[in-house]
Parts: structure tokens; C-alpha cells; sequence
């Protein structure tokens, strides 16, 4: 790993996801800009992140931002983002809050093999012509590269009864 050093029963892969050839044509098509500039300080989740009640922009780059037509129509969106500073091996982490390690895919950690993460926002402000979004919160660090983003369907996205087990 190249960042921070592994906790006690944490397992890395044989091989590292950012040293291997890219199978995807992804692109960025703007920036998340947060006021979180350190991984320390950034929240862990956006419980956390709207607590701290401090709100983010996203910048669409210009080939992109006739894609927000119609945006705002709606109330929240989901950001897809890549976490470019995550390591991407882990295999079976140890979050400092659980009381073992478990796999990557149990968790909603950024170390992962493809560090794709989620931010569902409420949009404050959009102005489609200079690509600016203004959200409620991130939990993300500034600068992290935009992927996409969905308009979020409450009639569709949310699942009440979805629950997690305390087994394993």
C-alpha cells in the first residue's frame, strides 16, 4: 500500500486494481470541490458531512454542461465520483468501528478496487452555463474527479425495507 500502513488482519490483494491496465473508458466530466482538503478531517459518511453543515460545488466541465438541462427539476441528485487518493487492494479491511475485519464489499469504504463513490445530495443552486452545482454536503476530499450524475427518484431509490444483519 502506498498510504496509510494496513491494520491488524487486513488482507491486500495479489495484485494492485491501480497498476493494472484500465478495461473501462471512463472520463471525468468535472470536480467535486469540498471544503475537506485532508483525509483526516474529511466526514466518513454524509451524516457526518451535513452535521458539519458546510456545503460543496461541482463544477461540470464545459463539453458537459448542456447535460444539466432539466436538472433542476429536481431536489437531489447522486453524485458518482472517483476517490482518487483511496488505496484500491484491500480485500478484507478492519474499519476502526467494527470489532472485526470483514471484506471490501461489506463495506462502505473508499478502499476498494474500483474507488467509486456515491454522494447523494440535495442541489441548492445550479447554473447551467458556467457548470456550477452548489450542494447541501460531500463526504469527499476537494478536487475528487465527477463521474456522473443521476437525478435521485425517491419513488425508485429508496428502499425502506432494506435492513443490515449484525451476523456475519
Amino acid at each position: 500500500m502506498t498510504g496509510r500502513e494496513p491494520r491488524p488482519n487486513e488482507i491486500a490483494a495479489d495484485i494492485d486494481p491501480a497498476q493494472m491496465e484500465p478495461s473501462a473508458g471512463l472520463v471525468y466530466i468535472g470536480r467535486v470541490h469540498s471544503p475537506w482538503t485532508d483525509r483526516a478531517e474529511c466526514p466518513r459518511n454524509m451524516v457526518q458531512a451535513r452535521e458539519r453543515q458546510k456545503t460543496a460545488e461541482v463544477l461540470v466541465d464545459a463539453a458537459w454542461r448542456p447535460a444539466l438541462r432539466g436538472l433542476s427539476r429536481f431536489s437531489h441528485a447522486i453524485l458518482l465520483v472517483w476517490l482518487d487518493r483511496s488505496e484500491r487492494n484491500l480485500i478484507i479491511q478492519n474499519p476502526a468501528h467494527a470489532d472485526n475485519p470483514t471484506g471490501t464489499f461489506s463495506l462502505r469504504s473508499p478502499v476498494r478496487p474500483n474507488p467509486i463513490g456515491l454522494e447523494f445530495v440535495q442541489l441548492l443552486e445550479i447554473d447551467e452555463e458556467n457548470g456550477i452545482i452548489k450542494v447541501d454536503a460531500v463526504d469527499c476530499l476537494d478536487n475528487t474527479p465527477l463521474i456522473d450524475i443521476k437525478p435521485y427518484f425517491a419513488s425508485t431509490d429508496s428502499i425502506p425495507e432494506a435492513k443490515k444483519s449484525s451476523q456475519l
